[in-house]
């Protein structure tokens, strides 16, 4: 397997599966001097751990983080991060069953097509479990960014096709469902119970912005920030679609609509995310990414097994009802990985 290492100057390789000992990664490219400790990134990763709120699954993960090398007396020393994460509540026979059969809207038939052999346990490298390492490294990225000036933040915009309306994003960090208004979390509560009571999931829309990021980040024909940013939340699972600034409403705008004018204090408004041509504008970069639903259903399916013989599947075990909130951290932690490595990048290429 390749393409387990994300970035080029600053570069996340991860390791693990659902239902190995353990999971972990590397962060090479981090400069020296960046406050950093273990409490840093196990801020990050508790916010993405399971058992938070009603639609999340019952697997019991402390997900502790322990740096392994890379960060001395608080601070990186410009050397390798390494970082370990142990699984601790594995149950591998509930996925007896699944040794033989290709679950629906998982990756158990295309990995058995690509590879021959597939760990069904959870999935194993196909798990959502994985992103955990995701959010280690994005936690470590996060803190170099915020040494430049650098915020971002993430919160839920939609869940099962409730919008949330109005945006409070300040407060969102705190919120049921990381919900972009406290209004709504009552409206997603109730649907989560109906969805859940019906033994079926939900989707949503998460929506990221990244503020103090600088005007000219991106590399303006094949390697756009908007294209790096859009590769970076298409590499997460649950996602099926990505948008920038207006996304798709552009669509439906006039050019004199969805052109941002350009005035002597700055830009009248910000339909082009914080992005043009590729390259950061110095306004907010704003992303909206699509979450599907968890394809793990009690619902009757109908599938193959792997000599090609129709069958009704019905999965058990533990999962998510939706993968928000768990994902709205992962979400967060790849656009800081794509923006310190954008950072660098730029940093190494600067004009005098």
């Amino acid at each position: 397997m390749s393409g387990n290492t994300f970035g080029r100057v600053f570069r996340l390789t991860t390791f693990g599966e659902s239902h190995g000992p353990g999971l972990g990664g590397v962060v090479d490219g981090c400069p020296a001097g960046i406050a950093l400790d273990e409490d840093v990134i196990q801020h990050e990763l508790d916010r993405r751990k399971p058992g938070q709120g009603l639609g999340t699954t019952s697997r019991s993960e402390s997900d502790r983080v322990r740096i392994l090398s890379g960060v001395y007396q608080g601070r990186t020393t410009g050397t390798s991060i390494g970082f370990s994460i142990p699984n601790e509540d594995q149950r591998s026979r509930d996925y007896g069953r699944l040794e033989t059969v290709y679950r629906p809207g998982h990756a158990d038939f295309t990995y058995q097509a690509k590879y021959g052999i597939r760990d069904h346990r959870g999935g194993g490298r196909s798990s959502g479990r994985e992103t955990v390492c995701r959010v280690a490294g994005g936690a470590i990225a996060g803190a170099l960014l915020a040494t430049m000036g650098i915020a971002v933040t993430a919160y839920t915009v939609e869940l099962g096709g409730i919008a949330a309306g109005s945006v409070d994003m300040e407060a969102a960090a705190n919120r049921p469902f990381f919900a972009a208004n406290r209004d709504v979390v009552p409206l997603w509560e109730e649907r989560i119970k109906a969805v859940r009571d019906a033994s079926d999931t939900l989707g949503g829309v998460v929506e990221i912005v990244a503020r103090g990021v600088p005007a000219g980040l991106g590399e303006p024909v094949l390697d756009k920030l908007d294209a790096r940013l859009a590769f970076a939340l298409m590499g997460v699972g649950a996602i099926k679609g990505v948008e920038i600034g207006s996304g798709f409403q552009a669509a439906r705008m006039l050019g004199s609509e969805n052109n941002d004018p350009i005035l002597a204090q700055g830009f009248a408004s910000n339909n082009a995310g914080g992005i043009l041509g590729g390259i950061s504008t110095g306004q907010t970069v704003l992303i909206r990414a699509s979450v599907k639903p968890i394809p793990s259903i009690a619902k009757p399916q109908t599938t193959i097994d792997t000599q090609g013989r129709e069958q009704e599947l019905r999965i058990g075990g533990r999962h998510d009802i939706c993968a928000i909130p768990r994902i709205v951290p992962v979400l967060k932690a790849m656009v800081c990985l794509t923006l310190a490595d954008m950072l660098l990048l730029q940093r190494m290429q600067q004009h005098p």
